[in-house]
């Protein structure tokens, strides 16, 4: 490009880049690019020249090239796909006509920070620096699919969204590789971010944040690789948020977070494995929660957030917090579809050992008992209704000992005011209503006197009743001690 084609808002730019300078359009601070399509030819430049500069502008000897310009209207398509960029390009504040492309191109570092964009393409490009895209606002897809950013990506404060009926997603990162973070906080998109696939060697910060997608993915993110934290404090999400697959090894954050997607899931974080996941001080969940399969070492959650459908079927955690009595906690367990998982039972009764709330564990068990009877055919069901009246399936061991007091008083006062007559009046020993009323109910232990006397008409029944009572009792008990020594 011949200088004497330059305008002399382009000619500001061409004699500052050989030695790196920074051009700056602006008349404040505070303005905005959005006011771009008002800005006239005196801050004006040709997409046409900035790529020459950037594959083959002028050098000095001892100077460092480099493109820096702030608040300028970039018209035309900045086309650089798969070239090689060796110098430093940052075009901040700055208003582009057209989207810019990036695609397979090779650059040092890029910042387009507080820039107005109508979109961005930029699949497979390679940044041996960072990405900066602070603070922008795009009115269309940006894609950066398979990039690779050996720094970190800046969206922090970034604005994505796309016209109306737009079906790709408006924020394409699927298999990125970040060699930092991924800082996005307060980022505001309207549309579906894709990062499937993406691995990212530091955390993903999406504190406060706010993402819609209503009835459709607002962040699908399977088999997402992170090499800390998910940080998502006040984060506000409509629409659907899928991590199944995802390897966060530090703590996934939503405190004081929003997820809401009714009549849908909220967030699906299925077969993955987290460190921590925080889940507290927000309000209550609009839609599913799956958890399904997960391995989570560590699980901060208040049951004020759980939605009315809890999908937890082979879920694993080792400590649950806060601390709650299993009134609060075992609601969840009977939310997963009317599903019986007896795995669920199982990991809240380990996490309450852990803490040495052996009671609480208790209640979990006997709730485990109760919702297993409800899958049983009747016969079943019958009997466990006994065992739970008897002795809560022994685990309520004090019950049997009142059901054996009340009984003996019974048949105790029967007998005594009408003694059975004996077998053999002869042999048979003192007749004692107390331990007559014993044998029949100790099936095992004999005092002698049952054998000796035979009950008649009334009594006879009595007998029988407190023969069959005795046995049931035995047997809970038993059955009940069984459980008591096998958990230890």
């Amino acid at each position: 490009m011949e200088i004497n084609d330059l305008t002399p808002a382009e000619l500001r730019v061409w004699q500052a880049f050989p030695k790196g300078e920074a051009v700056e359009f602006r008349a404040t601070q505070e303005e905005s690019a959005a006011e771009g399509d008002a800005w006239g030819p005196e801050r004006t430049v040709r997409a046409a020249v900035l790529r020459a500069l950037l594959l083959d502008g002028p050098v000095e000897s001892g100077e460092v090239a480099a493109l820096k310009v702030a608040g300028a209207r970039i018209t035309g398509v900045l086309d650089l796909r798969y070239a090689t960029i060796e110098c430093v390009a940052r075009l901040s504040h700055c208003h582009f006509d057209d989207v810019p492309d990036f695609s397979g191109a090779q650059l040092k570092y890029l910042n387009l920070t507080g820039s107005q964009l109508p979109g961005l393409a930029s699949a497979r490009v390679r940044i041996d620096g960072g990405l900066r895209l602070t603070s922008c606002r795009f009115r269309g897809p940006v894609r950066l699919g398979g990039a690779q950013v050996a720094g970190a990506l800046y969206l922090e404060g970034a604005e994505v969204t796309a016209p109306d009926g737009t079906e790709v997603p408006v924020l394409q990162l699927h298999q990125v590789t970040i060699g930092e973070d991924l800082c996005a906080s307060r980022l505001r998109t309207r549309g579906e971010i894709r990062l499937g696939g993406a691995t990212i060697s530091g955390s993903l910060r999406l504190e406060n944040a706010e993402l819609s997608h209503p009835e459709g993915f607002v962040l699908s993110a399977e088999a997402l690789d992170v090499g800390a934290n998910v940080l998502g404090r006040r984060l506000s999400a409509h629409g659907r948020i899928d991590l199944r697959g995802a390897r966060i090894p530090g703590r996934l954050d939503l405190l004081y977070s929003r997820l809401s997607n009714p009549g849908g899931t909220a967030m699906r974080a299925s077969s993955c494995v987290i460190g921590e996941v925080w889940l507290r001080k927000g309000p209550p969940i609009e839609g599913r929660l799956n958890l399904r399969r997960s391995q989570i070492e560590h699980l901060n959650l208040e049951p004020e957030m759980l939605p009315d459908q809890v999908r937890l079927l082979d879920l694993t955690y080792t400590s649950l917090t806060p601390h709650e009595p299993p009134e609060r906690r075992l609601p969840m367990l009977e939310r997963d579809e009317d599903t019986f998982d007896p795995h669920g039972y199982e990991q809240l009764t380990a996490a309450y050992r852990r803490t040495g709330d052996d009671h609480a564990a208790r209640l979990v068990q006997l709730a485990k008992q109760r919702r297993h009877r409800t899958t049983l055919p009747w016969y079943g069901c019958l009997w466990g209704h006994v065992q739970d009246a008897t002795v809560g399936y022994g685990f309520r061991p004090m019950r049997a000992l009142g059901w054996l007091l009340s009984l003996l008083a019974v048949g105790s006062i029967a007998f005594a005011l009408d003694a059975p007559p004996a077998l053999k009046a002869d042999e048979a020993p003192h007749f004692n209503p107390l331990f007559y009323t014993l044998d029949l109910l100790l099936p095992v232990i004999s005092f002698g006197q049952e054998q000796a006397f035979a009950p008649q008409g009334g009594q006879q029944w009595l007998s029988y009743v407190l023969v069959l009572t005795g046995w049931i009792l035995a047997t809970t008990v038993i059955a009940g001690v069984t459980r008591t020594v096998s958990r230890q």
